[in-house]
Parts: C-alpha cells; structure tokens; sequence
C-alpha cells in the first residue's frame, strides 16, 4: 500500500511516498480503508521533531482517521464489513490502510461525510475540552480565540458561543480568515498581525479584558495574550505554531490570580468519563446541524508535503484533508 513517510526530522520536503505491507489484524483489532485524514500542527511538529513526546524514525504521521471497515480481527464484533467509521490513532494515517483496536472505532452518522467526519475526534475534543475541561468556561464570560479560521479555531468559536460565552473575540492573519471567524459567530474579529491587536481585544472588552484564551501560536503572541487576561483569567495552551516558545514570569499572574494551563488530548483519552460524553455531545451538535465543520481543502496523499507547507505558511483554514 501506499503511504508517507519521512526518515529524518525537517521540513515538508522530507515527506515522502513509500510502498509498504499493508497492516494485518490481530485480536480485537480492525483494519480500515482509508477515504480521509486529517492533517494538524502536531503532524507538522512530529516531521520537525519538536512535539511534545518523542517521534521515532521512520514515521508515518496522522492521528485522524475516516473510512471503511475492511477486515476484522478475532474477537471484534462490533462493526461489519462496509461500515463507516472515525478514530484517532497515535500515528500511520497517512496510507492507505490502517488497523486500530476495535473499541477506539466511531461509527459515522449519516448524512456525515467522511471529510466533515475527521474534524470530530481530534479537533472538536480538543476545541471542547479547552473550553469546558481545562478553561472553565462559565456563562457569560468572554472567550479569546486565536488562530480562529483553523481547524481547532473555528470549532471554538462556534463551541464557545454554544456553551453559553457573551463576548467571543477572534483573531486571524487575513481579512478572508476574519471574515470565516465571523460568519462562525465572533463577535469581534482582531487580525494579529496588526502591532496594536492587543489594543483592540481590549477595547472590545471595554478594557476588562478576556477571562479564557485559547493559545497555540507562541512566542511573542503568547506574551501578550497574557497582558489581555482580566482577574481570574485562564490561558490555555495547545501548541507553538510559530515555533517559538515563549518565557513566562510566574510571579507576573499573581496580582491578577490568572492561570496558565496546557493542554494536550491524549491525556483526556485515557479517562473515558471525560471524553466519551464529550464525543457524544459534539456528534450531536454536528447531526443536528448546530456544529458547522469548516473543510478548508481536500488533497490527494501525494500532495502532503504541500499541504504541510500551505499550513505552516498560514495560508489555509479550516479542516485541511488528505485523501488516499
């Protein structure tokens, strides 16, 4: 079968296609026909060699994972042949096929396409549980989302007005991006490439500032995120998207009690209180039409170098999708 691979960390051109066996299913496990994939920061930090755990070589990335069931393993007996199905993997999703535990497996809704399917488990839990598991947030409080024309960002915004905020502020890179933020529901767009876009979150706030900010891009964005934190503020952080990784001075949050959390989703996978439910409830959102998955491009596996660089160039939005 065929899939990406890169044998040394650097740039999107290390990505490259290779043959390889496809993967035989043992007890309990299920094997998968690719139809899409989902493309995120953290495949970009695996290819560089700076995520959060270590990224052994050779790799295939790719965490999110749609398509059709194609073979089941001894003992799974839950899904059939045929079956449409979601899930997150630790890696290899950048192929044609995959195998999986049985029990990671959701099935796809109908009237779900599988490109709209892909953007749920990795994306919408994190972007759900920034919110509500680690930024607290209450009704009525205002919501800071940076990077809001993403995958992630788009889901927030929306998230974040569902769940009850009265003040959501977006943030992007371009007018078009804005513009995407604001037919989500922002009620106040920002571009932060603007010297003063500190200035006018905080008059969107009538200078109170935010009481949770969502934050991925680090470096000097991070920095003043910070200065825009009303009393009890919470930043909660998901990734350096920039790739610059900023200093931060404890003793700065302490006349304002604010909280600097971080947040990383295969954590909330081990506990299936916290995201079981929370699953349940984004489908829902999505079936029910409330939940509007932004696919911001579709791309044939081949072209995953491409799409790695248009990301990191910041010249996409959306659920970026690989298709096999």
């Amino acid at each position: 079968m065929r899939a990406i691979q890169f044998e040394t960390y650097g740039g999107p051109d290390v990505l490259k296609q290779v043959d390889i066996d496809r993967p035989h299913v043992e007890e309990g496990e299920v094997l998968i026909k690719v139809t899409a994939v989902g493309v995120n920061y953290a495949d970009t930090a695996r290819r560089e060699g700076a995520y959060v755990v270590p990224t052994p070589l050779p790799f295939i990335p790719g965490a999110e994972v749609a398509g059709i069931v194609e073979e089941t393993g001894e003992g799974a007996t839950r899904f059939q042949k045929g079956d449409r199905v979601v899930t997150l993997i630790g890696s290899g999703g950048y192929a044609e096929y995959v195998k999986t535990m049985e029990s990671t497996l959701i099935p796809i809704p109908d009237g779900v396409e599988d490109e709209v399917a892909v953007a749920i488990p990795l994306q919408g839990l994190t972007a759900y549980h920034i919110l509500k598991t680690m930024g607290r947030m209450e009704q009525g409080e205002t919501v800071l989302v940076h990077a809001a024309a993403g995958g992630v960002g788009s889901l927030a915004v929306q998230l974040a007005k569902l769940f009850g905020a009265g003040n959501v502020i977006a943030t992007a890179s371009t007018e078009e991006k804005l513009a995407l933020a604001k037919g989500l529901g922002a009620d106040h767009v920002v571009n932060y490439t603007n010297p003063d876009w500190r200035d006018q979150v905080m008059e969107a706030t009538g200078g109170k500032g935010v009481d949770v900010a969502l934050e991925m891009v680090g470096g000097e964005i991070f920095n003043e995120t910070v200065k825009c934190m009303r009393g009890f503020g919470r930043v909660v952080v998901y990734g350096v998207a920039s790739g610059e990784q900023p200093q931060l001075y404890p003793a700065g949050l302490m006349n304002r009690n604010l909280s600097v959390v971080g947040f990383f989703l295969p954590q909330v996978m081990k506990k299936p209180v916290l995201f079981e439910k929370s699953l349940e409830d984004l489908l829902k959102l999505v079936r029910n039409g409330d939940l509007k998955l932004t696919v911001g491009g579709i791309y044939d596996l081949e072209e995953a170098s491409k799409v790695h660089e248009l990301m990191q160039g910041r010249k996409t939005k959306g659920k970026l999708v690989l298709r096999p």
